[in-house]
């Protein structure tokens, strides 16, 4: 199996918001996620993508979407600009907010996820951003939900030149796996210069 990777920007990504919605909410139902998602929350966080110089590089096996990674300017991104617009080296006009990256893990371990980092860091700099950062969700070491062997991914972002920014945190409220409500959730920003 070949994975196809398209790349839609701005309003074109409109199109693809419904499948995205649903591989988001069944990738991040995992761990360290434990997302549990509906299509309500969905198309309104997806929609500030369908209107800014927002990017979604997609995964497809044949017609069906099982993969995709989404980013937009930092300023584009009101929850976590206001967070960060005082702890990162350059003004927020300057950063390039990479959302999110999720692949179902049949597709894994085919290229999908350089190309997510690759692609997205391209744009980023041919709107003369000058880092790249994104936020990685924090689950304590004893969070009942936590599989046993679970791993990080620290190592697979230091790869593609990612570091953690010391101190530096941000929240995003969605509702976990067995709550009735949203709830916010610390993440850690990882920056890269471009």
């Amino acid at each position: 199996m070949s994975l196809a990777i398209r790349s839609y920007r701005g309003a074109a990504i409109a199109a693809l918001v419904e499948d995205f919605a649903h591989l988001r909410m069944s990738v991040f139902r995992d761990w360290p996620y434990l997302y549990d998602g509906d299509l309500d929350y969905e198309r309104r966080y997806l929609a500030d993508y369908t209107r800014s110089d927002s990017i979604l590089v997609a995964a497809f096996d044949g017609d069906r979407l099982v993969g995709g990674s989404t980013g937009l300017p930092l300023s584009d991104h009101s929850e976590v600009a206001a967070d960060l617009a005082d702890a990162l080296p350059s003004d927020t006009k300057n950063v390039y907010y990479c959302a999110e990256s999720v692949l179902l893990s049949i597709s894994r371990g085919q290229g999908a996820y350089r190309r997510f980092f690759t692609l997205r860091e391209d744009h980023a700099r041919s709107l003369n951003c000058t880092y790249a950062i994104f936020a990685a969700v924090i689950r304590p070491a004893d969070h009942p939900l936590r599989p046993a062997g679970a791993q990080t991914l620290d190592p697979v972002w230091r790869h593609y030149g990612y570091a953690p920014l010391p101190g530096v945190t941000t929240t995003i409220s969605w509702r976990d796996i067995g709550d009735a409500a949203e709830t916010p959730k610390p993440l850690q920003v990882w920056i890269k210069p471009l």
